[in-house]
């Protein structure tokens, strides 16, 4: 016969059992080990580099635009931007926050407003907003935004996927670069990093995370054979560690005001109840954040910055589709006034000078002075006495657009490595965010920039950005073993391994700062004097192949070093074929 309860009784076998549930919950279920995101070796980080230029000869100072508004009755354009020095050009081009007249955007019946938005979300939502106001309204003013490149592929994601409903027409599309970062965005750590890249696993870097910022760290921990735990709850002593930011000047902020948190430990790849608190360690931040992290409390150098991984930081400029087709004249006419600005910037200092200007009139922050000063990059003493690298950023003109797009003389697409080699990274570690993000193809139109090219030729005398290099590598940034198969006692490159071989032209074409050494080194089987001779003839092999790809011979040093620096036993199989290997270093 069933018994039936009253209520009092159920209330109690409730209570009862939701007690049992937490107990069992803290000293069982808490405590198994969980399953853990695993830290990723982020492996070989491609990316391309930028050769540095001006006008010269009889090159002609444009006359500086006036401080007064122009109302010249042209297309409407508001320009969500950062607080960024790459964005000179715009900002000469333009004469102030909104067009003055005189201004290169006077002059092609442009009327740009420009805004300070450091917030990507809300620039999304600003451009969601404005293709839906465009769709009903084609006179609404043009929405513009301007990026970091390498941080695009995320931005392009989530992008795509709010516009999906407008249709296909109302896509963004990305169609020039006026600049990039060259220094002012780096890692910033502790010294021993620099001379043992090793000494950072078990150690934390704070970023904002999925972030152009973060790229930096992420593309020297894989150049260096380092793990990154992508998740910001745990704490791998065998990986490098990320905490997480809000922004930019946060991930600074935490570093110099000394901010902890409690970490669940990863043991054998899982998550365990056992915590530790950790602080911050390094930082991964661009200026003015940079300059705060020195002023305010020092203690951190430049590990590595944009200045050495050049083309990974472009400034992106992007709207959507059905406004840059329907306004293919004013685009054509844009680029053409940004990459004069461009020439006029890096040429003149007056143009410099006004650019600075009108920076901290549209960011509302700091004084033109400022602004020239971290443009153009400083190295000098931070708190505690260390020399530090701070700020740094380029202006492009037409022929460094061009290079940037794969549309120089060289046909390397730089955009393409840079947006595609992060896209990848980030769809790996974070899959529950971006596990797919938008084609390079779908997201980027050249047609505007090609026909500027073509028809404009007077425009190309600038000269593109340009590097001289060191004779010999003294200081290694990184250094990296690769497999290479050649055929046997020979330096004939087996066929198999030229996949590695373009790995290696993508990783070695990063950074304009940057000589490429390749080193050859042989197990003991055999004379030493053949073995000399035999690594010295494989890393000249792997060297012609780079220059046959487009690296100048100037980029490059081989060596080979036969048998004498080995890294394992020779006295095992196993050994001797680590020991035969071509070691890639990217050095100063």
């Amino acid at each position: 016969m069933a018994i039936k309860l009253k209520s009092s009784g159920k209330i109690f076998l409730i209570v009862l059992t939701l007690a049992l549930i937490f107990v069992g919950k803290l000293y069982w279920y808490d405590k198994r080990p969980q399953e853990a995101k695993a830290s990723h070796d982020i492996g070989r980080v491609a990316l391309p580099d930028a050769p540095e230029a001006s006008l010269a000869g009889n090159a002609i100072a444009l006359p500086l635009p006036s401080q007064e508004e122009s109302v010249n009755g042209g297309t409407r354009i508001v320009w969500k931007i950062m607080a960024w020095n790459s964005q000179f050009p715009l900002l000469y081009a333009n004469g102030g926050a909104n067009t003055t007249k005189g201004s290169l955007a006077d002059k092609s019946r442009l009327q740009i407003q420009i805004v300070r938005q450091d917030d990507c979300f809300k620039s999304i939502t600003d451009i969601v907003k404005f293709a839906q106001d465009y769709k009903n309204n084609p006179d609404a003013p043009g929405v513009f935004a301007s990026f970091m490149g390498d941080g695009m592929p995320a931005f392009f994601a989530a992008l795509s996927k709010e516009l999906e409903p407008l249709g296909p027409e109302y896509q963004p599309v990305a169609f020039y670069a006026m600049g990039k970062s060259y220094g002012e965005d780096q890692l910033m750590g502790p010294a021993e990093w620099k001379k043992d890249p090793a000494s950072a696993v078990g150690k934390t870097v704070a970023c904002v995370l999925r972030d152009g910022d973060m790229n930096i760290l992420l593309k020297w921990a894989g150049d260096n054979n380092l793990k990154v735990n992508p998740d910001e709850t745990t704490y791998d002593k065998n990986a490098i560690n990320l905490i997480a930011a809000n922004d930019f000047l946060d991930a600074a902020n935490k570093y110099i005001t000394g901010y902890k948190e409690t970490r669940k430990l990863i043991q054998d790849g899982k998550k365990v109840s056992e915590e530790i608190t950790v602080g911050v360690d390094a930082v991964s931040t661009w200026t003015p954040a940079d300059v705060n992290i020195a002023q305010q409390k020092g203690g951190l150098v430049s590990i590595a910055t944009t200045k050495q991984y050049s083309s990974q930081m472009p400034n992106i400029t992007i709207t959507i589709k059905k406004f840059a087709y329907d306004h293919r004249t004013d685009i054509e006419n844009l680029i053409m006034m940004l990459g004069q600005a461009g020439d006029q910037v890096r040429s003149f200092t007056e143009a410099k000078v006004f650019a600075a200007k009108v920076s901290a009139k549209v960011y509302n922050e700091q004084t033109a002075d400022y602004w020239l000063k971290y443009y153009n990059g400083v190295t000098e003493k931070d708190r505690q006495g260390n020399m530090v690298s701070l700020g740094g950023s380029m202006a492009f003109n037409l022929q460094d657009a061009a290079n940037m797009f794969g549309l120089g003389k060289d046909g390397i697409d730089r955009y393409k490595i840079v947006y595609t080699t992060f896209g990848d990274i980030l769809s790996k570690m974070y899959p529950e965010y971006m596990a797919t993000y938008p084609a390079y193809s779908t997201i980027v139109d050249k047609s505007f920039l090609q026909s500027v090219l073509v028809n404009h030729p007077e425009l190309l005398e600038g000269q593109a950005l340009k590097q001289t290099y060191s004779a010999e590598i003294t200081t290694e940034v990184s250094s990296r073993t690769y497999e290479i198969q050649f055929e046997t006692g020979s330096a004939v490159i087996k066929p198999t391994s030229y996949q590695v071989l373009d790995e290696i032209l993508s990783s070695s074409v990063v950074a304009e700062g940057l000589k490429v050494g390749i080193y050859g080194h042989t197990d003991n089987t055999g004379s030493i004097a053949v073995n000399q001779e035999l690594s010295e003839a494989r890393a000249a092999a792997v060297k012609r192949y780079l220059v046959g790809k487009g690296l100048t011979e100037a980029r490059i040093e081989s060596k080979g070093f036969g048998p004498a620096k080995p890294i394992a036993d020779n006295a095992t199989a196993a050994g001797r074929a680590k020991n035969r290997r071509v070691q890639i270093v990217l050095g100063e």
